[in-house]
């Protein structure tokens, strides 16, 4: 009787704790259990947006040279699978793909889903798939194919394993070309399969990447990269870079550098310099080129015209320095006229230039500091991003009064050093030299490719587009001219062409060892820009070019030589009718 009451007793206190237990579950614990089974039955997917393509024009046709082709993840439930089949069935089918270790997986105590394999193509999914594996899942999504090959590498980038774009385009434009991914939440069955019933269900479309098309046009770009391989195998250059641009829109055309790499085995480079777009990327002095714009400076500021005369003895002496031209030939001693100065290149002439904007014509003063620093940082805004759509360096100019030397540091300035500006800086400001005097944001995006047709950048642009006027007409045609007159020399006219207006500017840069300028010129870097249109006629493309390698001598002779064959290449790929 005694065992048959402790008995009841033990089993209406069993019965209480389980009362209270489900009390507990009901109704204080309801919401949290109710998530955990909505956990059971419920699938979360993120759908994954397409990722925008990219495209260049050719003859005004937009062509893809970024495409995306469809590929598969592999995922498991390491903890559900027969793991020596799955284990089997994976290295057979998808050995290449797999980016993780097997074993590691499986012996991950507590681990229910895991990534195995990644980029796998549908014929090796079907083949896998035929294998009627239970918890191995199958995820739909984009691999970059890149089918021009190394062409426009380092303008546009590529995309890492992790999807997203890095350098050039891919890399800048990220945002824009990777869309948005959407995600799905529905009720499942036991073994996870979706229904289509419940209130709870939701669905949020993904919003795909716009498909961009450059400015960019294929076949000039092919043409040019040609070109500076050529140059590169014909000279002391390793490397070489070049961009090809409308200087009355800002619309870059070409945008070439050399080593480059093909974008779809990315890994395989094994100098990470070789992703560097060198236009847009490394600031660099460009020499004598910057003659261009202390000229353009004091001409537009009413201090001198190209027949303005100074006496040239081959040298100024500046905060105790010698700075001498390269060119010393008794026939330009003496008085001589600014655009005489500009034609041999004279750094004793651009100096002058700078003393003339001072309002001293034989000294350097802190008015003419300020007002060359105001055109080169404010007007022609070198030294500072353009605002192009890429990755792009700042560059430096020097404060005008702040260091020691500052008369010296701006001497130097006036002819290329000590300064830093990129191929892209120094190409637009060249454009508004030559252009009539306005300042263009150069671009490499034409617009969005929508439903066939090419769809103008507006309001969506990804910059912030400016035309501002900073010289006037007179002042571009002054520089205009003098570009042409330099065209003359060594000969030119036997490989310029009768009916274009073609005039440039050389650069032959010293490089810096070991914190001062190598005066042995044992290694310089060569650089040439100009202009090319049909005469009588405003200029219709700025081509400028540099070459380099380590230690070897290149100056903008050799430099000129590329851009020759560049300025008649473009004249018969584009069709360019001469003026009259």
């Amino acid at each position: 009787m005694l065992r048959t009451k402790i008995l009841k007793n033990i089993v209406l206190v069993a019965l209480a704790i389980i009362a209270v237990r489900l009390f507990f579950i009901q109704i204080i614990e309801h919401d949290h259990w109710v998530a955990k089974a909505d956990e059971q039955h419920t699938i979360l997917e993120t759908i994954s947006a397409k990722r925008g393509e990219i495209y260049m024009v050719d003859k005004g046709d937009p062509v893809a040279v970024v495409l995306n082709q469809t590929m598969y993840q592999i995922i498991i439930d390491p903890a559900a699978v027969d793991k020596a089949a799955v284990k089997k069935a994976l290295e057979e089918n998808v050995k290449d793909y797999l980016v993780v270790n097997l074993d590691e997986i499986f012996n991950q105590e507590g681990l229910r889903y895991s990534i195995v394999a990644k980029n796998v193509p549908r014929n090796n999914i079907e083949k896998l798939a035929a294998e009627n594996l239970s918890s191995v899942w199958f995820k739909k999504g984009n691999q970059r194919v890149y089918p021009e090959g190394e062409l426009g590498a380092t303008m546009l980038g590529f995309v890492n394993a992790d999807g997203l774009g890095q350098y050039g385009v891919e890399g800048s434009l990220n945002e824009q070309l990777a869309g948005k991914d959407g995600l799905l939440k529905s009720t499942a069955d036991f073994n996870k399969v979706a229904l289509s019933i419940g209130n709870d269900n939701i669905k949020i479309p993904a919003e795909d990447g716009k498909n961009i098309v450059l400015s960019i046009d294929r076949g000039l770009e092919r043409g040019t990269e040609e070109l500076l391989q050529k140059h590169i195998d014909g000279t002391p250059a390793t490397h070489a870079a070049a961009l090809i641009m409308d200087p009355n829109t800002g619309e870059v055309i070409t945008m070439a550098s050399l080593p480059g790499y093909n974008p779809a085995d990315y890994g395989k480079v094994e100098d990470a310099s070789a992703y560097i777009n060198q236009v847009t990327e490394v600031p660099y002095e460009p020499a004598s080129v910057c003659k261009s714009f202390a000229f353009s400076a004091a001409i537009n500021e009413g201090k001198m015209t190209a027949d303005t005369t100074y006496f040239n003895q081959g040298y100024e002496i500046v905060d105790g320095w010698k700075i001498q031209n390269a060119e010393q030939r008794a026939s330009i001693y003496g008085v001589i006229n600014m655009k005489t100065a500009l034609y041999w290149s004279l750094n004793t002439g651009s100096i002058q230039a700078l003393k003339l904007l001072g309002d001293n014509p034989n000294s350097i003063t802190q008015q003419g500091r300020e007002r060359l620093y105001d055109y080169y940082h404010n007007k022609f805004r070198l030294g500072q991003a353009t605002g192009i759509e890429l990755i792009e360096a700042e560059g430096y100019i020097p404060d005008p009064n702040e260091g020691w030397g500052r008369d010296s540091v701006y001497a130097n300035m006036t002819f290329g050093q000590n300064l830093g500006l990129t191929m892209i800086q120094t190409a637009t400001a060249y454009s508004s030299v030559i252009n009539g005097g306005t300042w263009h944001t150069p671009t490499v995006v034409k617009g969005y490719y929508e439903n066939g047709e090419i769809v103008p950048l507006d309001s969506t642009s990804p910059v912030e587009r400016i035309s501002d006027k900073i010289l006037s007409d007179e002042t571009s045609a002054t520089m205009r001219d003098m570009f042409i007159n330099n065209r003359s020399y060594k000969a030119r006219a036997g490989i310029d062409r009768a009916g274009y207006a073609i005039g440039g500017k050389s650069g032959t840069a010293q490089v810096i060892k070991d914190g001062a300028y190598d005066d042995t010129m044992s290694e310089t870097v060569g650089t040439y820009i100009g202009f090319v249109g049909p005469t009588n006629d405003l200029p219709k493309y700025v081509i400028m070019v540099k070459m380099w390698g380590e230690g070897h001598y290149l100056d903008g002779g050799i430099a000129s030589n590329l851009f020759d064959d560049l300025e008649n290449y473009l004249i018969d790929y584009l069709k360019l009718k001469p003026g009259n």
